[in-house]
């Protein structure tokens, strides 16, 4: 089951990744993607071993950002595989068909690739500008995510789409309205003042959006 809400990990001045992610995981944010960019396998290893002994006792799954060895190598739930990194299927290939394995779009030409190429869930963005990002592509908004969605949803393929970006508590209810599986987010939590209040508002407003499509 693919959750409503991705926590990408971050490090900030105050603390590192695995303070982060400990934080979100106490939150009560049950998708954890370890996102470690400009790095080695073997400088990514031991923090991964760490953050996969953070998520188990949460029952919160690990996915592991650009390194598929390293996802293997410790038993991490999956991995996600950005737009000018490897593909799904060369991910795949090394993971083997078990593992998850997500892809990051920015158009609809590229989530049909990761769909063809057998990824479980699309990271869809970005949504607005953000600054957790280096070479970002084009921003989406939310006319844009919508739009492809909606040709994605005419095509009928269903696969899980998390919208990614810059995305506040705002902007939960109408991306979910329009067709996206759930968000993913960083500083939003990183940096709230109440984690736990957060992290609850945004799995009651996806709930509730869902329920709402459900019933149309």
């Amino acid at each position: 089951m693919i959750s409503t809400l991705h926590y990408i990990s971050q490090q900030t001045a105050a603390a590192d990744h695995l303070a982060n992610i400990q934080a979100a995981c106490d939150a009560g944010c049950n998708w954890i993607q370890l996102r470690i960019k400009d790095s080695t396998p073997e400088a990514v290893l031991p923090i991964a071993i760490a953050a996969k002994k953070i998520c188990e006792p949460y029952n919160a799954t690990l996915i592991i950002n650009d390194y598929p060895r390293v996802a293997k190598a410790i038993g991490a739930h999956g991995v996600h595989v950005g737009k000018n990194d490897m593909t799904v299927a060369a991910a795949r290939a090394i993971t083997g068909p078990e593992m998850i394995v997500g892809g990051t779009a920015n158009t609809l030409n590229d989530l049909l690739q990761h769909v063809k190429d057998g990824a479980d869930y699309v990271g869809l963005g970005p949504y607005r500008f953000t600054t957790t990002k280096q070479k970002l592509s084009p921003i989406l908004g939310l006319e844009g995510i919508a739009n492809i969605l909606q040709q994605l949803a005419s095509q009928g393929i269903t696969i899980p789409v998390i919208a990614i970006g810059g995305i506040v508590q705002e902007d939960v209810a109408a991306l979910i309205a329009a067709g996206a599986h759930g968000v993913a987010v960083s500083g939003l939590i990183t940096h709230a003042a109440d984690r736990k209040e957060v992290v609850k508002n945004i799995f009651a407003m996806a709930q509730k959006e869902q329920e709402a499509g459900s019933n149309i």
